[in-house]
């Protein structure tokens, strides 16, 4: 295999209300290539919002890549790397209060983008002064608002 390419992932999830209409953004950025994606549902959680950001803009990739993701979800961003995924994983999926890991679905799913790819997590402020999380936080309210 050669050279991994670099890429660049921004992430943002909204939600207006928790749960109600949600609205994800990912803005992948390879070179000079730079692409926006974006989704919503009508009833989910802000969580569940910012992971299907990652995923998306990990399923967009067409090849492995060594990818930096850019998230201003502690929520996402602690469980890899503080390895809360490695002990759901171990407890079957269960947290640490033996309940079920809320939104294992979506994190499943995470593991297996993950693992096709050299990943790493890196949290930003929200609502600072961080150009492309700004865009995605506009990217993502947007979609929310369709379903409204």
């Amino acid at each position: 295999m050669g050279s991994l390419t670099d890429v660049i992932i921004y992430t943002d999830g909204a939600c207006s209300g928790n749960p109600g209409p949600g609205g994800w953004a990912a803005i992948l950025i390879a070179g000079n290539y730079k692409k926006e994606l974006s989704g919503g549902e009508a009833n989910t959680t802000n969580n569940r919002m910012e992971l299907e950001g990652v995923i998306n803009g990990l399923r967009a990739l067409t090849r492995p890549c060594n990818v930096t993701i850019y998230s201003d979800s502690a929520y996402v961003v602690n469980a890899f790397n503080q390895k809360w995924l490695d002990k759901w994983m171990s407890n079957g999926w269960k947290n640490s209060a033996k309940a079920e890991v809320a939104n294992s679905d979506l994190w499943k799913e995470l593991v297996v983008l993950t693992a096709t790819h050299k990943v790493t997590f890196s949290k930003v402020k929200g609502h600072a002064d961080d150009e492309l999380n700004n865009r995605c936080d506009e990217l993502a309210v947007a979609e929310s608002r369709k379903f409204k």
